[in-house]
Protein backbone atom coordinates (compact mmCIF):
# COMPACT_ATOMS: atom_id res chain seq x y z
CA UNK A 1 0.00 0.00 0.00
CA UNK A 2 1.45 2.73 -1.06
CA UNK A 3 0.21 6.67 -0.42
CA UNK A 4 -1.18 8.67 -3.67
CA UNK A 5 1.05 12.01 -2.84
CA UNK A 6 -0.96 13.63 -5.71
CA UNK A 7 -2.77 16.22 -5.25
CA UNK A 8 -6.36 17.06 -6.86
CA UNK A 9 -7.79 19.68 -7.94
CA UNK A 10 -10.41 20.06 -5.13
CA UNK A 11 -7.18 19.45 -3.04
CA UNK A 12 -5.90 22.40 -4.35
CA UNK A 13 -8.71 24.69 -4.19
CA UNK A 14 -9.33 23.60 -0.81
CA UNK A 15 -5.78 24.59 -0.26
CA UNK A 16 -6.26 28.17 -2.07
CA UNK A 17 -9.81 29.09 -0.23
CA UNK A 18 -8.31 28.34 2.85
CA UNK A 19 -4.92 30.34 2.39
CA UNK A 20 -6.83 33.10 1.46
CA UNK A 21 -9.38 32.84 4.42
CA UNK A 22 -6.58 33.19 6.41
CA UNK A 23 -4.60 35.78 5.06
CA UNK A 24 -8.14 37.66 5.30
CA UNK A 25 -8.62 36.79 8.93
CA UNK A 26 -5.62 37.88 9.67
CA UNK A 27 -5.97 41.55 8.11
CA UNK A 28 -9.23 41.66 9.63
CA UNK A 29 -7.01 41.04 12.94
CA UNK A 30 -4.49 43.38 12.59
CA UNK A 31 -7.61 46.34 11.67
CA UNK A 32 -9.06 45.32 15.09
CA UNK A 33 -5.69 45.88 16.87
CA UNK A 34 -5.05 49.31 15.13
CA UNK A 35 -8.59 50.11 15.88
CA UNK A 36 -7.87 49.95 19.57
CA UNK A 37 -4.01 50.91 19.64
CA UNK A 38 -3.65 53.00 16.40
CA UNK A 39 -2.39 56.11 17.90
CA UNK A 40 -0.18 53.94 20.32
CA UNK A 41 3.54 53.93 20.71
CA UNK A 42 2.62 50.25 19.29
CA UNK A 43 0.76 51.49 16.57
CA UNK A 44 3.67 52.00 13.83
CA UNK A 45 4.66 48.25 15.09
CA UNK A 46 1.41 47.06 14.15
CA UNK A 47 0.95 48.77 11.10
CA UNK A 48 4.09 47.59 9.49
CA UNK A 49 2.79 44.16 10.63
CA UNK A 50 -0.50 45.18 8.50
CA UNK A 51 1.19 46.26 5.85
CA UNK A 52 2.85 42.73 5.26
CA UNK A 53 -0.37 40.95 5.57
CA UNK A 54 -1.91 43.30 2.83
CA UNK A 55 0.19 42.11 0.32
CA UNK A 56 -0.33 38.45 1.36
CA UNK A 57 -4.06 39.04 0.91
CA UNK A 58 -4.04 40.85 -2.41
CA UNK A 59 -1.36 38.45 -3.59
CA UNK A 60 -4.16 35.52 -3.06
CA UNK A 61 -7.40 37.60 -4.49
CA UNK A 62 -4.68 37.40 -7.50
CA UNK A 63 -4.38 33.58 -6.96
CA UNK A 64 -7.96 32.37 -6.50
CA UNK A 65 -8.71 34.51 -9.63
CA UNK A 66 -6.32 33.08 -11.89
CA UNK A 67 -7.22 29.51 -10.50
CA UNK A 68 -11.06 30.22 -10.59
CA UNK A 69 -11.39 29.04 -6.58
CA UNK A 70 -14.39 30.62 -5.09
CA UNK A 71 -13.56 32.21 -1.43
CA UNK A 72 -14.88 30.70 1.28
CA UNK A 73 -18.54 31.56 1.86
CA UNK A 74 -17.61 32.23 5.66
CA UNK A 75 -15.61 35.44 4.83
CA UNK A 76 -18.45 37.85 6.27
CA UNK A 77 -18.04 35.82 9.77
CA UNK A 78 -14.01 36.02 9.35
CA UNK A 79 -14.71 39.49 8.88
CA UNK A 80 -16.40 40.23 12.11
CA UNK A 81 -14.53 37.67 14.34
CA UNK A 82 -11.43 38.59 13.35
CA UNK A 83 -11.84 42.32 13.62
CA UNK A 84 -13.37 41.48 17.16
CA UNK A 85 -10.38 39.17 18.30
CA UNK A 86 -7.82 42.10 17.07
CA UNK A 87 -10.23 44.81 18.82
CA UNK A 88 -10.25 42.37 22.28
CA UNK A 89 -6.78 41.28 22.66
CA UNK A 90 -5.75 44.95 22.26
CA UNK A 91 -8.26 45.88 24.94
CA UNK A 92 -5.60 43.81 27.01
CA UNK A 93 -2.65 45.91 25.94
CA UNK A 94 0.31 46.17 23.99
CA UNK A 95 0.99 42.14 25.46
CA UNK A 96 -2.67 41.13 24.63
CA UNK A 97 -2.69 42.21 21.11
CA UNK A 98 1.40 40.70 20.93
CA UNK A 99 -0.08 37.44 22.49
CA UNK A 100 -2.88 37.03 19.68
CA UNK A 101 0.09 37.74 17.28
CA UNK A 102 2.12 35.14 18.80
CA UNK A 103 -0.79 32.55 19.04
CA UNK A 104 -2.18 33.60 15.13
CA UNK A 105 0.77 33.74 12.99
CA UNK A 106 2.09 30.42 15.13
CA UNK A 107 -1.23 28.70 14.19
CA UNK A 108 -0.75 30.37 9.93
CA UNK A 109 3.28 29.31 9.85
CA UNK A 110 2.09 25.75 10.94
CA UNK A 111 -0.41 25.54 8.36
CA UNK A 112 1.88 26.75 5.68
CA UNK A 113 4.72 24.00 6.83
CA UNK A 114 2.47 21.31 6.39
CA UNK A 115 1.45 22.80 2.63
CA UNK A 116 4.95 23.04 1.79
CA UNK A 117 5.18 19.50 2.82
CA UNK A 118 2.25 18.25 1.20
CA UNK A 119 3.51 20.12 -2.25
CA UNK A 120 7.51 18.96 -2.04
CA UNK A 121 6.11 15.28 -1.59
CA UNK A 122 3.38 15.68 -4.67
CA UNK A 123 5.54 17.84 -7.43
CA UNK A 124 7.95 20.58 -6.63
CA UNK A 125 8.87 21.40 -10.08
CA UNK A 126 4.92 22.02 -10.84
CA UNK A 127 4.60 24.02 -7.95
CA UNK A 128 7.64 26.10 -7.55
CA UNK A 129 5.31 29.32 -7.81
CA UNK A 130 3.14 28.38 -5.32
CA UNK A 131 5.92 27.15 -2.96
CA UNK A 132 7.69 30.24 -3.17
CA UNK A 133 4.64 32.14 -2.18
CA UNK A 134 4.00 30.36 0.51
CA UNK A 135 7.56 30.11 1.83
CA UNK A 136 8.08 33.88 1.83
CA UNK A 137 4.38 34.64 3.31
CA UNK A 138 5.62 31.74 5.81
CA UNK A 139 8.78 33.66 6.85
CA UNK A 140 6.67 36.63 7.19
CA UNK A 141 4.32 35.20 9.64
CA UNK A 142 7.31 33.80 11.21
CA UNK A 143 8.66 36.91 11.96
CA UNK A 144 5.48 38.69 13.30
CA UNK A 145 5.37 35.58 15.63
CA UNK A 146 9.00 36.59 17.08
CA UNK A 147 7.93 40.49 16.94
CA UNK A 148 5.22 39.62 18.78
CA UNK A 149 7.16 37.24 21.30
CA UNK A 150 9.98 40.46 21.72
CA UNK A 151 7.49 42.77 22.46
CA UNK A 152 5.92 40.83 25.69
CA UNK A 153 3.78 39.23 24.45
CA UNK A 154 4.17 36.29 27.13
CA UNK A 155 4.38 38.47 30.40
CA UNK A 156 0.60 39.04 29.53
CA UNK A 157 -1.22 37.17 32.48
CA UNK A 158 -2.82 34.11 31.24
CA UNK A 159 -0.91 34.26 28.22
CA UNK A 160 -0.89 30.40 27.58
CA UNK A 161 -4.56 30.10 28.13
CA UNK A 162 -5.58 32.55 25.51
CA UNK A 163 -3.42 31.14 23.30
CA UNK A 164 -4.58 27.54 23.40
CA UNK A 165 -8.14 29.54 23.44
CA UNK A 166 -6.94 31.20 20.10
CA UNK A 167 -5.74 28.53 18.41
CA UNK A 168 -8.30 26.58 18.85
CA UNK A 169 -10.06 28.59 17.06
CA UNK A 170 -7.78 29.24 14.04
CA UNK A 171 -7.71 25.63 13.81
CA UNK A 172 -11.13 25.13 13.83
CA UNK A 173 -11.54 28.13 11.16
CA UNK A 174 -8.67 26.80 8.82
CA UNK A 175 -11.43 22.84 8.86
CA UNK A 176 -14.36 24.82 8.34
CA UNK A 177 -13.08 27.57 5.39
CA UNK A 178 -11.68 24.34 3.69
CA UNK A 179 -15.07 23.08 3.14
CA UNK A 180 -17.38 25.90 3.47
Amino acid sequence: FTFDHHITAAMMHRMLRVDHAGEYGANRIYAGQMAVLGRSRTGPLIQQMWDQEKKHLSKFNEILAENRVRPTALLPLWNLSGFVLGASTALLGKEGAMACTVAVEESISEHYNSQIRALMESDPERYTELLQVIKEFRDDEMDHHDTGLEHDAESLPGYWLLKNAIQLGCKAAIYVSQRV
